[in-house]
């Protein structure tokens, strides 16, 4: 990419909508599609608009659109979308799909655009840097952009992050969640996993054991600290802790505790019993001498 590209990309938004310079380089192209004379926003037909086929946000949450489109109905589209030519005819969307989305919704027939004379990898460049600068993406989309723009446009994490206006290890740690193994994404897209319970496991190594654990995790509705905990202890190798006799006594059931009280008054001695499952468990019975043993037995087990 040249540095001149580079420049222009950093300037986000900007480098998007032409202003007053723009508008002298600007002529309109023969077949209609370039910008208008002025170089500013003109209305286009909204049904010869089209959305990218590489466009970085997959996710579009239909409550937030409803919303959109209300405000669509009572104070018009107030910020222009950004399109460039398309070659089989009308515009294709660089920026502003929600706009286009809620605008429909909202019953226009027409949308306020500014057209780009930009190649498709730049327009995704743009489209990239304009959602990110919104924070329209959510946290997977956002890593994927930022994967691409490495993969297509040459970028190392310090630049890309320059250009974006992030940290460098705010860029790193989005790119480490391109790790989690298909269905872990699956589940943090759906919302059922969080992107905090995401970063914590990515402290497994092995994609499987990240699956298992996100599974986990959801059938058993657990916190991000308890993710944290067990990952931690699977890495050092340590096995979780048997719930001590108290802590398991704790836990029986009203009918267990009152089972246990009922023989260790029979038997003049503690018992003990613990389920093991629906209509299974065991009995045990607590002696201190051998004489208490004897004298157990001719009770249990008569000569």
């Amino acid at each position: 990419m040249s540095a001149a590209k580079r420049q222009a990309l950093g300037r986000g938004l900007a480098a998007l909508i032409p202003g007053a310079s723009a508008a002298r380089d600007a002529s309109p192209a023969s077949d209609g599609r370039g910008p208008d004379a002025r170089g500013g926003p003109r209305p286009i037909p909204i049904e010869d608009i089209h959305p990218s086929a590489t466009q970085p946000r997959t996710h579009f949450d239909d409550a937030r659109l409803d919303e959109l489109a209300a405000s669509i109905r009572t104070q018009g589209v107030i910020q222009p979308i950004i399109v460039r030519g398309r070659d089989g005819g009308g515009f294709e969307l660089i920026a502003g799909e929600r706009r286009w989305r809620a605008a429909q919704r909202a019953g226009l027939h027409e949308l306020p655009a500014v057209v780009r004379d930009v190649e498709p990898t730049q327009a995704f460049e743009m489209a990239m840097v304009e959602n990110l600068q919104r924070e329209d993406l959510n946290p997977l989309e956002e890593a994927a952009g930022y994967e691409r723009l490495i993969a297509e446009f040459g970028y190392t994490q310090e630049t890309l992050a320059e250009r974006v206006g992030k940290d460098r290890s705010t860029v790193a740690n989005s790119l480490r969640l391109l790790r989690l193994p298909a269905a872990v994404r699956g589940l943090v897209a759906e919302g059922r996993l969080s992107m905090g319970h995401a970063r914590a496991l990515l402290g497994l190594d092995a994609p499987a054991a990240m699956e298992r654990l996100a599974r986990r995790s959801v059938a058993q509705d657990l916190s991000v600290r308890k993710i944290e905990e067990i990952v931690r202890r699977e890495r050092d190798g340590i096995r979780a802790p048997k719930p001590s006799a108290t802590a398991a006594r704790a836990a029986k059931s009203t009918s267990a505790r009152d089972l246990s009280m009922r023989l260790t008054r029979a038997l003049g001695t503690r018992v003990d019993v613990v389920e093991a499952g629906p209509g299974r468990g065991e009995i045990a019975i607590h002696y201190h001498s051998l004489d208490q043993l004897d004298a157990l037995l001719e009770r249990l087990v008569p000569s």
